[in-house]
């Protein structure tokens, strides 16, 4: 398949172009992966179904539940670790756990739940990542 160029010379069917925006930048500020229009959520963390500079549709990618598993992994270790620090070096009571961690851990989830789908919707684009198929024998 050919592969076709909008105005601003950015490869439409993704992969490899070097005018592509970088991923990180789809995470960090919400933009598409094709143009680089800040129109990627359309709220906090919800996906527009398509971006209005380029008409690439979000619908099409499947972020699913992949940034939630690496989120969950590595801020709730980040948030063990810390709870374990202050346990041992302050030892303070159980409600200044709760009400130190929960807010701490809900706050941090959320900020990173939104760079995370940005990130794995940007890189599913790049890499033109679809689901697998069994080839079938002519």
């Amino acid at each position: 398949m050919p592969e076709q160029s909008n105005q601003s010379g950015a490869n439409q069917s993704g992969g490899g172009s070097t005018t592509l925006p970088p991923p990180v930048h789809s995470g960090l500020h919400g933009a598409c992966p094709r143009c680089g229009a800040r129109t990627l959520f359309r709220n906090f963390v919800a996906f527009a179904d398509s971006c209005p500079g380029c008409g690439l549709d979000y619908r099409a990618f499947n972020v699913g539940d992949g940034p939630v598993v690496f989120l969950t992994l590595g801020i709730g270790a980040l948030v063990t670790a810390l709870a374990l620090w202050v346990e041992f070096t302050f030892e303070p009571g159980l409600l200044v756990h709760v009400l130190l961690w929960v807010p701490f851990t809900l706050a941090l989830t959320l900020l990173s739940l939104r760079v995370g789908k940005g990130l794995l919707l940007a890189l599913e684009f790049r890499n033109r990542a679809g689901e697998g198929r069994i080839a079938q024998d002519p």
